[in-house]
């Protein structure tokens, strides 16, 4: 599209607009109580369904709820929970590793700093995002698989790199918005607007979307594609 950018920008925050009414409610889809568990989870959460990582985290953090008793686990006990969650070997040595940098070098509590976290062992920019978001109430924005390929699709961003993707759509909305703007953005991504095949004429955005129709366009057929909040449960 040839667009300005303000242009751009007015056409990013509509559809933003229409992504709020539709997901008012939006909320990390990982189960947590401390930041702590966030960061482990969201870790565990590599290349596997949030969904899936919910279902083992209760066993996890009845055992390692915290960086103290993380630290001190055997990792194989580790691998032995979190086996069905795929690269269990390495996700295993990653929330032990980084459970015994937090202790000896955090006091046991987990950093409200990007650049502190993105050292920690598994953590990278997408990983450090949602803790702080989610975590510590400080803005972020996430790129996933979901909010890379929205973007592209929005015609907000051409760049595969995540943070270029991270810097161009950070200019078009509001900072404030950038957590709850990720949120929607991944809600949309696997609800609707999925990879393979977009429900694109159930999207409420079609109207704004320069790639209406790379996916299902008749009505009754991309309702049927559209997944439900109960699926993610």
């Amino acid at each position: 599209m040839n667009e300005s950018v303000e242009e751009r920008r007015k056409r990013a925050r509509a559809i933003y607009r229409i992504l709020t009414k539709r997901y008012p409610d939006v909320h990390c889809e990982l189960d947590f109580k401390t930041p702590f568990q966030l960061l482990v989870a969201t870790v565990l959460s590599a290349q596997c369904t949030d969904k899936r990582v919910n279902q083992v985290t209760p066993a996890l953090f009845k055992k390692y709820g915290t960086a103290r008793r993380m630290a001190g686990a055997n990792v194989l006990d580790l691998e032995e929970i979190i086996h069905s969650l795929g690269f269990f070997h390495s996700k295993a040595q990653n929330i032990k590793s980084l459970s015994e940098r937090l202790v000896t070098q955090y006091n046991s509590e987990v950093p409200d700093d990007l650049d502190e976290l993105v050292t920690l062992s598994g953590v990278g920019r997408k990983t450090a995002n949602v803790v702080l978001g989610h975590a510590f109430g400080i803005p972020g924005i996430t790129v996933d698989t979901h909010f890379g390929r929205l973007s592209r699709r929005f015609g907000w961003s051409d760049s595969l790199d995540p943070v270029k993707v991270e810097q161009e759509v950070g200019a078009l909305i509001a900072q404030k918005e950038w957590t709850n703007l990720s949120q929607r953005m991944i809600w949309h991504g696997r609800r609707i607007c999925h990879s393979r095949k977009p429900a694109c004429g159930a999207c409420p955005l079609a109207a704004l979307c320069p790639s209406f129709g790379i996916g299902e366009v008749d009505k009754i057929k991309a309702l049927q594609l559209v997944k439900r909040d109960e699926d993610f449960r």
